[in-house]
């Protein structure tokens, strides 16, 4: 449930907010839609039931909807799951600071702003799970965040944790000219590549002083964040999402990876098809970046819509991401549409906004496809999802309506226009909470 707030102080929160309801005690059933189940063959005039949170039934027309369930009739549209987007910006995270180019202690946990407006506009865009990262400006710059997009007034409202407990998320790397700058930070290629390597040995030492202590609290070493995050990676419990550009900045991360045998999700690769053989061999998923207008760097001169479905025919894995705010998280379907146009067949483009993105963030068995027993995250389209003319009508996560087209202010957040991006005020001589918040 949305909820407008005034607060009449300067520097304060402006706009609208939400609390996280709880999972419904009534089932709810969509029927008559067109479903992209993703992990199986779309269903013309489908059933989607959703009970306290999950997917408790999905099939065609003869499907059992409980008797007490509340019925949507969704006849015309498409139903699919909810988008993933596996490198995102919004929130506005800030981790790693100038003082280092390797800082993984710094966690965008305790750096996003969950009332940002970026958020409305991801779930607007049909994003219900997105991988919220810091900046590439480092060749380590933190550890990321995997965070359902509900309607929360605070970041832990948010948060996934693993089966074990931990806050689900990954580690944020990069190599070519983002981290090149003046000392401490690295001047070449080759210096980037070491002082990775030498970060990575420190935490292998770290380990074995750790493991030479056993039990001895006075043999330990002193506590050190930055290794424990750093052994987490090497461990394979904290995935490695790479930011690279080039083909010769590609082969450098998979020769560290081979070496450290971290697991890696390659961000970007705007020369992916330049070298899918060599990807595919490694056996490691990519994540790119479609633009309709590229620019920006020379390192992505020679990104190209086809990467795609270069990959796809060399057999890696392959998924989307906005970069948000390079791309708006409101045409993330977009991003599909370039990759089918330039190549890449339907099944995998949709499954690269969707269970392929899951699975580079451990998630598949929780979303990414339809399926009895997953999280109810699902969109409700007007049309192909494929199409520049369809319009994201719904998007529900946890069963949880979070974003409705037919809603004023969630259709501000949809299609822009005076406001939309103005989570915060500085001045309140003007605001009128009786004329929707809008400033006068």
């Amino acid at each position: 449930m949305k909820i407008r707030r005034s607060i009449l102080m300067t520097f304060l929160l402006l706009g609208s907010s939400a609390l996280q309801a709880p999972a419904q005690e009534t089932a709810q059933a969509f029927v008559g839609a067109r479903i992209l189940p993703i992990a199986s063959a779309p269903i013309d005039n489908g059933v989607l039931v959703v009970h306290r949170g999950k997917i408790t039934h999905v099939g065609d027309a003869s499907t059992s909807v409980p008797r007490d369930a509340t019925r949507h009739d969704v006849s015309g549209k498409v139903l699919m799951p909810g988008l993933v987007d596996t490198h995102s910006h919004v929130g506005g995270p800030w981790a790693a600071d100038g003082s280092e180019p390797i800082q993984p202690d710094c966690r965008v946990l305790d750096a996003i702003n969950v009332r940002d407006a970026g958020l409305q506009k991801a779930q607007a865009g049909g994003i219900t799970t997105a991988n919220i990262m810091p900046g590439s400006g480092h060749l380590m710059s933190g550890q990321t965040l995997y965070l359902k997009l509900r309607d929360a007034e605070s970041i832990e409202d948010l948060l996934i944790h693993t089966e074990g407990g931990r806050i689900a998320g990954g580690m944020k790397m990069a190599n070519g000219t983002n981290s090149q700058r003046k000392a401490p930070f690295p001047g070449t290629r080759g210096k980037s590549a070491a002082l990775v390597r030498a970060s990575f040995v420190a935490a292998q030492d770290y380990r074995r002083k750790v493991e030479a202590a056993k039990d001895d609290a006075s043999k330990l070493p002193d506590r050190d964040l930055g290794m424990e995050a750093l052994l987490e990676v090497l461990d394979g419990e904290r995935v490695v999402h790479h930011h690279t550009h080039r083909h010769d900045d590609i082969r450098t991360v998979l020769r560290l990876q081979e070496e450290f045998g971290f697991r890696l999700v390659l961000q970007h690769v705007s020369e992916a098809w330049k070298i899918a053989d060599v990807i595919a061999a490694a056996k490691v998923p990519c994540s790119i970046i479609l633009l309709d207008s590229p620019g920006g760097k020379l390192e992505a001169v020679d990104l190209a819509w086809k990467t795609g479905g270069v990959l796809e025919k060399a057999g890696v894995v392959t998924a989307f991401h906005t970069d948000d705010p390079v791309n708006d998280s409101r045409l993330f379907l977009r991003s599909a549409g370039f990759a089918v146009r330039a190549g890449m067949s339907r099944q995998a483009a949709l499954r690269g906004v969707t269970l392929a993105a899951a699975e580079m963030l451990d998630l598949q068995d929780r979303i990414g496809s339809l399926e009895k027993g997953k999280d109810a995250d699902f969109v409700i389209l007007d049309g192909d999802p494929l199409s520049t003319f369809t319009m994201i009508e719904q998007t529900w996560v946890d069963g949880d309506k979070v974003f409705d087209r037919s809603d004023p202010q969630d259709r501000l957040w949809a299609v822009g226009g005076y406001g939309a991006s103005r989570p915060q005020a500085f001045t309140w001589c003007c605001h009128d909470e009786s004329q929707g918040g809008e400033l006068q």
